[in-house]
């Protein structure tokens, strides 16, 4: 009898342990910079079902959206336009979505890999984060016109800079 209680209570300790170390996503800023027209602007909405796991970051699962609607760049007619069927075609795809496929970490560096789908268009990315109290601070470079969205004729010149803050609670 006293094998089976002290079985139970370390399942117990083992649970509740698990259960800290275990943090979501309560929410995020992101924004970007459009390196070639030095435009920036943030995008809200934000949606995850990301879990965190602060013992192991190689076991957690990075995983959100965000509203394309509310793409914002201070200036109300570029964002009508980017919103438009000729780039974001934001009636058609009206989220962006990311989700990881692994997570490696190298001192204070952590690496997510993971399928980024903007405007029906999925692409490997990674985004490298740090971790500063209870947020992960994540910057990834992409060019928008792998996903569609040729704003310049040349590839290079299409570079997007993302930082994406997520806090955890």
């Amino acid at each position: 009898m006293k094998y089976k209680v002290l079985v139970l209570l370390l399942s117990f300790n083992m649970l509740l342990s698990h259960a800290q170390e275990a943090l979501q996503v309560s929410s995020a800023e992101i924004g970007f910079v459009f390196l070639n027209n030095d435009v920036s602007g943030t995008i809200a909405g934000f949606s995850s079902s990301s879990r965190i796991n602060t013992t192991d970051m190689t076991k957690s699962i990075i995983k959100g959206s965000v509203d394309v609607n509310t793409l914002d760049t201070d200036n109300s007619l570029r964002n009508w336009s980017l919103k438009r069927e000729k780039y974001f075609n934001a009636e058609t795809y009206p989220k962006i979505t990311f989700e990881s496929s692994s997570i490696q970490v190298d001192a204070n560096n952590i690496a997510v890999l993971g399928q980024l789908t903007i405007k029906g268009i999925t692409k490997k990315l990674t985004f490298k984060f740090s971790k500063k109290e209870n947020q992960l601070i994540g910057t990834t470079t992409l060019y928008s016109s792998d996903y569609g969205i040729e704003i310049k004729s040349d590839r290079e010149k299409n570079q997007v800079d993302v930082k994406i803050v997520l806090n955890l609670k």
